[in-house]
């Protein structure tokens, strides 16, 4: 499955990202931020990017935890895997940008803070993955489950609290200028989000059948 979505995924995202360049080097400046304000086209559709890997190692534990099903825990690791990817984008053009809009790298104010630890939980899914030896898909399924439960609080934060960052209603407001260079950004990160999932899935199913074949040797 993995390897036939591979090759249209490719396509659509080398496409979608072309357009989105084109679209966001033709939309107008912010009027008091200049050019800088165009890492809003990366940063916001990064985080769409890791929502929708939690969303996928969120469901793929489900699974993992309900049937122990190998194949889901391939897409809960890879959904992990493109959280911490996505996660760690968005963390980096936060900063850029907020040097600009508020004059600091960093502030210690609910949104940020909680992206943060929302991202180091799949960092924490990662290590425990890899090295709590036996059992550890079953514990990391329970840590995806925890950040996926709390994922939609993150989001939701800057509506209930006083907070520097914008709000959730600010993208509706956006004027088409502005709105369709995002929206092909934000469907070019989704197609690259598909296409890291095919390609680290395909990959697992090939490091089983590789173990398989060693495990056949040694026999």
């Amino acid at each position: 499955m993995a390897k036939s979505l591979l090759a249209p995924l490719a396509a659509a995202t080398v496409v979608l990202f072309a357009i989105a360049l084109v679209l966001i080097a033709q939309a107008p400046p912010e009027s008091t931020m200049g050019l800088v304000q165009k890492i809003f086209y990366f940063h916001l559709p990064s985080w769409l990017g890791m929502y929708s890997a939690i969303f996928t190692c969120g469901v793929a534990s489900i699974l993992v935890l309900a049937k122990g099903s190998a194949v889901a825990d391939r897409f809960a690791v890879a959904g992990a895997e493109l959280a911490v990817l996505f996660g760690a984008n968005g963390l980096v053009t936060g900063p850029l940008w907020a040097r600009k809009a508020w004059g600091v790298w960093w502030t210690w104010e609910v949104r940020l803070v909680s992206a943060l630890l929302l991202w180091l939980v799949f960092v924490a899914y990662l290590i425990v993955r890899r090295y709590a030896g036996p059992g550890s898909d079953k514990l990391a399924a329970a840590v995806a489950l925890f950040g996926t439960a709390v994922s939609p609080f993150v989001y939701i934060s800057v509506n209930f609290w006083r907070t520097m960052h914008p709000k959730t209603t600010v993208l509706p407001t956006l004027p088409t200028s502005m709105g369709v260079p995002m929206l092909f950004s934000c469907l070019a990160f989704m197609a690259l989000f598909g296409t890291l999932l095919a390609i680290r899935v395909r990959l697992a199913e090939r490091e089983t059948a590789l173990d398989a074949l060693y495990l056949a040797y040694e026999d």
